[in-house]
């Protein structure tokens, strides 16, 4: 079987980590093995966002790599889908992978479909409803083309059902579990990111920004880091992994705006530092889906710095608050995440219930063997 796994960007490498992992163990007890061609696109092309993910998760260094970069989403989309074209007409694999919700997961799916290709989309199903994210519309028109939608909760089984796509459909559970199962342990033991940054567990919280709908609208990026610098200056300290274009226009566009000593900006850090950092966070505030999840693995309080979630599932579980840019429903969410920070936090039987058993790639892979066969 010849496989084409499309990725580009932080999340997908994280999600493909356990899939190449179960590939390598299944191909040990079969003549039937599998060839998995990676394919990077380049849509996260800086060091700190892309290489470090292959080398801290044993990813297997990628057989194509497309060199896109940064552009604007058209052109951006329009290219992938040029080379990915080309790689595929050459290649023809059995079936084409794609991940998520960024312009390499619908430019995979759009150039495989165009050739009679078949797609599995791997977190199939998300909704945030707001089409005015990019990803939002990425994921509805990968769900559409694709083949065989592997989704990772009941509620995106829901949505899909919603949209006559159920009989491709299969809810295998979060992938991205699995990969917290399996890193939390590698981070304790690799990562000395705690003492380097000089914190002591459940003294500090995490920030990310990083989504266009903040970072693009500066009167919403403002508010948003205004209300970060009144929780810092309230005594938690903060820990800003800031995102290189929200750097950019932090120090381009916001020149009146500084952080207070007790919010601390650093540069990108690895998956392995994070998951160590996440961990041992009393709170995060991110506009991350991703991180809104790997918070809820790790028993870390959440809030969204955004209007509304794709991960409805952490929000009603309660470990999740929907802030927005809204500077009084964040401090609000803050007045609450602070009353319990002394208490144990658990969401790991909600985890269990809604986000499967952590063997979510072995169920994809029974899936893709079945599909082809």
């Amino acid at each position: 079987m010849k496989l084409l796994s499309v990725v580009g960007a932080r999340p997908q490498f994280i999600k493909i980590a356990p899939m190449c992992r179960v590939f390598a163990e299944y191909n040990e007890g079969t003549k039937d093995k599998i060839e998995d061609i990676i394919v990077h696109t380049g849509q996260h092309y800086d060091a700190d966002m892309s290489d470090i993910f292959f080398d801290e998760l044993k990813i297997p260094k990628p057989h194509h790599h497309l060199g896109v970069g940064s552009c604007s989403h058209g052109a951006q989309t329009g290219r992938m889908l040029e080379k990915i074209e080309k790689l595929l007409i050459d290649i023809r694999p059995d079936m084409v992978i794609v991940y998520g919700d960024t312009n390499s997961t619908v430019a995979g799916a759009m150039a495989a479909v165009k050739l009679d290709i078949p797609v599995a989309h791997i977190e199939a199903g998300l909704r945030s409803f707001n089409k005015k994210m990019p990803e939002e519309v990425n994921r509805i028109v990968a769900d559409h083309v694709s083949d065989l939608l592997l989704a990772p909760t009941q509620t995106a089984m829901n949505n899909l059902q919603a949209e006559n796509l159920i009989e491709k459909s299969k809810n295998v559970g979060d992938i991205m579990y699995d990969a917290v199962l399996f890193n939390r342990r590698l981070a304790k033991q690799q990562s000395d990111i705690l003492s380097v940054l000089g914190v002591t567990p459940k003294k500090y919280g995490v920030v990310t920004i990083h989504r266009a709908e903040n970072t693009d609208d500066l009167k919403r990026l403002k508010e948003i880091l205004t209300s970060l610098n009144k929780i810092a200056e309230g005594g938690l300290k903060l820990i800003f992994p800031v995102h290189p274009r929200t750097r950019n226009k932090i120090n381009n566009d916001l020149q009146g705006w500084k952080a207070i000593s007790n919010f601390s900006f650093i540069e990108p850090v690895g998956y392995l530092d994070m998951i160590q950092l996440l961990g041992n966070a009393a709170l995060s505030l991110t506009d991350s889906g991703g991180l809104q999840k790997e918070a809820f693995f790790l028993n870390c309080p959440c809030i969204t710095l955004r209007d509304e979630t794709e991960w409805i599932e952490t929000v009603e579980s309660k470990g999740n608050i929907i802030a927005g840019a809204d500077s009084e429903k964040i401090q609000e969410a803050y007045s609450y995440w602070n009353m319990r920070m002394e208490s144990d936090i658990d969401f790991s039987n909600q985890v269990n219930t809604l986000f499967g058993s952590g063997n979510t790639a072995e169920q994809i892979l029974e899936a893709l063997v079945e599909y082809i066969h």
